[in-house]
């Protein structure tokens, strides 16, 4: 089943309290107890690719890997929101 993320990678705003995350290692860590997976440095683009082809969310390992490293912070907000939303 293809499907698409809940919200786009610069829809920060549409959710204030992820939007403030000063903190990103705090939500990665999140994201990884959400997912039942480890928190670990460079995790991220793990826990993003396995969360995109769990749901069928078109992409590559190589856009995860571009998104996380220019979109840190928004990429980690947008993975949080679909989390939540699913």
């Amino acid at each position: 089943m293809v499907s698409d993320w809940q919200t786009g990678l610069f829809d920060c705003c549409s959710d204030m309290g992820l939007c403030g995350a000063c903190l990103p290692i705090v939500l990665s860590c999140q994201i990884a107890s959400d997912m039942h997976e480890c928190c670990l440095c460079g995790g991220s683009i793990a826990m993003r690719t396995m969360y995109r082809t769990r749901y069928g969310i078109p992409g590559s390992i190589f856009n995860d890997y571009v998104t996380l490293a220019f979109c840190y912070p928004c990429a980690l907000c947008q993975l949080k929101r679909d989390i939540d939303r699913r």
